[in-house]
């Protein structure tokens, strides 16, 4: 199980994620298509992994990389709309 700080420091991480993939879009350093294929590549990553953990930590982050995916199409078309 992860301790309160861990899990402080993957909220974090995911947040500074989504800032920087918005911003690398917003600078025309990728493009949304191209973020969200980098996203689902991370995603596929884990759906590979196997493990006989019960919780899935990899189906965890493939979610998380999800949510990532929906923030940061609904920032960039809040943005540009």
């Amino acid at each position: 199980m992860m301790t309160a700080e861990e899990e402080a420091a993957g909220m974090a991480a995911l947040s500074i994620c989504e800032s920087l993939v918005i911003a690398m879009v917003e600078k025309g350093l990728f493009t949304v298509e191209e973020a969200r294929g980098a996203l689902e590549d991370a995603a596929a990553a884990h759906q590979r992994q196997e493990t006989r953990d019960p919780a899935r930590p990899q189906d965890m982050a493939v979610r998380a990389i999800e949510r990532l995916a929906l923030q940061v199409d609904a920032a960039t078309q809040s943005r540009s709309g």
